[in-house]
């Protein structure tokens, strides 16, 4: 019972949303253009590079304070993972948006870097690597989800497993941005960059 607070912890953190303030805001609602994904990328795509890092910076921060607050007031075994995971869950599936939120990989990036900031370094620069030189943010999102669970493997089998959790839903959350690569219609990173999407033009 001691890991139910945990979750409830990361969840309730995870469920906070900037992309979602920003739209209050602007009167934009990323819901409705883009992937229609409440994340870093779409508020990137629609809003522009300003509001994106904004929610960046609060998705990734989010997600490495519910590990590290996991940490301190609950010292028990996989304390920081399980909060992690929740809290990506809980971003990706939070309650007051009918459980329609982002992606997650920003806040799976935070909780990597809380948990193991050299490997959050080493997948952060593959991440940047592989979205340069193929043009797809998603592609620099499928290394890094699953190189993580695949380097903690060798160090903790079950924070390995309990990692996987969240890889498996995020994996699923990018299915069509899949689909799109292959059709040839998904909207690549320097398109992303010239706003050619935006809502706020």
């Amino acid at each position: 019972m001691i890991y139910l607070p945990i979750v409830l912890l990361g969840y309730l953190l995870g469920t906070s949303n900037m992309a979602w303030y920003l739209s209050r805001i602007k009167q934009a609602d990323l819901r409705k253009g883009g992937s229609g994904n409440l994340g870093t990328s779409n508020a990137v795509m629609l809003l522009g590079w300003k509001a994106g890092i904004l929610v960046g910076i609060h998705d990734i921060g989010k997600a490495a304070l519910a590990v590290l607050l996991a940490r301190w007031l609950f010292p028990v075994p996989y304390s920081g993972v399980v909060a992690g995971v929740s809290c990506v869950l809980g971003h990706i599936f939070p309650f007051y948006l009918r459980f329609k939120g982002g992606k997650g990989l920003a806040s799976f990036i935070g909780m990597t870097l809380a948990l193991d900031w050299k490997l959050a370094l080493v997948v952060c620069v593959l991440l940047v690597i592989i979205t340069l030189v193929t043009d797809y943010i998603v592609l620099g999102t499928l290394s890094t989800v699953l190189l993580v669970p695949t380097f903690t493997f060798f160090v903790s089998v079950i924070s390995a497993l309990i990692l996987c959790v969240a890889t498996l839903i995020i994996l699923y959350k990018h299915r069509q941005n899949f689909v799109r690569i292959i059709k040839g219609t998904e909207i690549g990173f320097r398109g992303a960059a010239k706003g050619d999407h935006r809502l706020d033009h």
